[in-house]
């Protein structure tokens, strides 16, 4: 793990998350080590505690894409002009956001290279050079790599200029394969949030306005913070054949004819460490899943006049639980008092402490507290391991339930626009609307109060549309995002 810190300003009073979200959220971001602000506007530095939360959800991700039969490669971040604008909705969408490279060393570049917002465009080249037969089908990739979009206003994690991410693009001999690949991708991502990083969502498919530059039809996991606010944490997206058409990726199939491959592209970005911190945290700091944890458990000793005997059990307990497989930390400093290194590591989210004393030892025993809870309790040293592996996997059970309380209590049903524009502006929550289809009903609500459709949720309507008061085609979620 990274190291505790020795600066006692690290521990400083955050500010109340019920006071102001926005300020606890970069004072637990700091103060947690996750990040820092980087000499360049709008990006991080992603600290060794922030990486380690990435790792661990790399991962986890990584062998479920392989699971389906995904395979790893990597391509430029540079990418030619002329390869982004082939695709014309794909260029509109990203031009706001696109770094040019225009001279390299001290010649200019004879045409600019964009630094990649995402790469559907030189992957696409590269398939249509790879694309024969449909034999070659399906082509199965994913890439770990790194995004530059030119953000206007930025926060740690949630936006940022640069961002690290997996991408998924995926090639098919028919669109019915495609449509299954975006689908189960979705699923994928969907039960990875819900269960190893303990957020609730709500998925469904974009409208057409929110969805991806390029894409038919763009799925979408979307989380809702305690402000109210939806991120958007996952999308898996139906390209159809634009891409393969801009790029003339193109397979002799079985019946003698040459075709226009379907593809698919996905993905998660480190913003979703921005929705755990924000889901989870407390006035206390960050408090982490355990499945996700760079430290699932700390052993603390606590000593007040032999030293020895202490520091050697807790060296065992820590060992015992490092060959069970557990990811722990042994916290020996010497001149720190045991309660500030309880709240160190409550500011950090290490999801479970370790207490172990002479009356312990004496008693057989050793003290487990909860970070999600508080909750304390001594159990005897021969059930120490069965215990711990039970609380970790309660505390990773109870997050998700408290998150799933909180997407309950600030979704609300409107039937009216007035009461649509109460439930952004005073209830600070996500809508439950019924939807005309209608572009111009769509632009009200981010015209009256900066809030756009989150995802489809049902194709049975159950009032009238909330603007027009027409029939409705959609009901629909509807938020103010991050």
């Amino acid at each position: 793990m990274d190291k505790p810190s020795a600066d006692k300003k690290t521990l400083d009073a955050i500010t109340p998350k019920s006071q102001d979200i926005s300020r606890w959220y970069t004072d637990v971001v700091l103060k947690a080590r996750l990040a820092d602000y980087s000499p360049v506007k709008g990006c991080m530095i992603i600290r060794p505690y922030g990486y380690a939360i990435w790792e661990n959800i790399q991962r986890l991700l990584d062998a479920e894409f392989k699971k389906t039969g995904h395979v790893n490669a990597y391509f430029p971040m540079f990418i030619p002009e002329s390869f982004l604008t082939k695709e014309a909705e794909h260029v509109e969408g990203f031009a706001p956001e696109v770094a040019w490279v225009t001279q390299g060393g001290k010649e200019p570049l004879e045409e600019r290279l964009a630094i990649r917002p995402t790469s559907e465009a030189i992957i696409g080249h590269m398939y249509a050079k790879w694309v024969e037969s449909y034999r070659d089908l399906p082509i199965l990739i994913n890439q770990w790599a790194n995004v530059v979009r030119w953000e206007k206003v930025t926060r740690p994690f949630l936006r940022t200029t640069e961002f690290l991410w997996q991408e998924g693009h995926t090639a098919h001999r028919t669109h019915e394969e495609a449509k299954a690949e975006v689908a189960r991708m979705l699923e994928v991502y969907r039960r990875f949030v819900e269960e190893d990083l303990a957020i609730a969502l709500v998925t469904g498919e974009k409208s057409q306005k929110e969805k991806f530059a390029g894409a038919l039809h763009t799925f979408t996991i979307e989380a809702l913070m305690p402000d109210g606010q939806a991120l958007q944490s996952g999308t898996s997206h139906d390209l159809g054949q634009n891409f393969a058409k801009a790029f003339d990726i193109k397979f002799l199939d079985a019946d003698g004819e040459r075709k226009h491959v379907w593809t698919t592209s996905w993905g998660m970005s480190t913003r979703i460490i921005g929705a755990v911190i924000m889901t989870h945290g407390d006035d206390k700091g960050l408090r982490l899943p355990p499945r996700v944890a760079p430290t699932q458990a700390v052993v603390i000793p606590i000593v007040y006049k032999e030293a020895a005997p202490v520091l050697e059990k807790s060296k065992q307990l820590r060992q015992r639980l490092l060959d069970r497989g557990w990811r722990v930390h042994l916290d020996d400093r010497d001149g720190f008092k045991p309660g500030w290194k309880y709240a160190e590591y409550e500011m950090m989210g290490v999801p479970l402490r370790i207490e172990i004393g002479q009356k312990d030892m004496e008693k057989g025993q050793v003290c487990l507290v909860r970070r999600d809870t508080g909750e304390k309790a001594f159990v005897p040293d021969t059930a120490f391991e069965a215990e711990v592996e039970r609380l970790l996997g309660e505390i990773q059970k109870n997050l998700h339930v408290q998150a799933k309380e909180i997407l309950r209590r600030r979704t609300f049903p409107a039937t009216t626009f007035a009461e649509f524009v109460e439930v952004i502006k005073e209830q600070h929550g996500m809508a439950d609307v019924a939807w005309c289809g209608q572009a111009a009903c769509e632009d009200r609500f981010k015209a009256e109060v900066g809030a756009t459709i989150r995802c489809l949720r049902d194709a049975s309507p159950h009032h009238p549309c909330v603007v027009c008061q027409g029939p409705a085609s959609r009901q629909v979620y509807v938020a103010r995002a991050y």
